[in-house]
């Protein structure tokens, strides 16, 4: 029903920037809960952040002052500005979109992110 379509992923420094993208189709995109996650290779995925249908925020620790997770309900699109990067956040994003009243739980392809100098 809901498709996700990231973007923005790539190869940055450390201390750089990126901004990622997740574009929403086939749904009502405004109805969906929406959390960033990233996975690396040999840990757990866990989350990110998150931003609610009223636009209220969760950051994780490791990223709290760094990342901001934003909203553009007019053009079905959710924001991921990542900044002063670290190896550590090197992984690849994932979005996801939940809808609770419906149980609905879709995921995007994903786009990885490495920080390398």
């Amino acid at each position: 029903q809901v498709q996700l379509v990231e973007s923005g992923g790539g190869l940055v420094q450390p201390g750089g920037s990126l901004r990622l993208s997740c574009a929403a189709s086939g749904g009502i995109f405004r109805l969906y809960g929406i959390g960033w996650y990233r996975q690396a290779p040999g840990k757990q995925r866990e989350l990110v952040a998150i931003i609610s249908q009223s636009r209220s925020t969760n950051y994780a620790d490791s990223v709290k002052g760094r990342f901001t997770i934003s909203r553009d309900n007019a053009r079905n699109t959710v924001y991921l500005q990542m900044n002063s990067l670290k190896p550590e956040d090197t992984a690849v994003y994932y979005c996801n979109a939940q809808r609770a009243s419906t149980r609905e739980d879709y995921w995007g392809q994903g786009t990885q992110v490495t920080v390398s100098s």
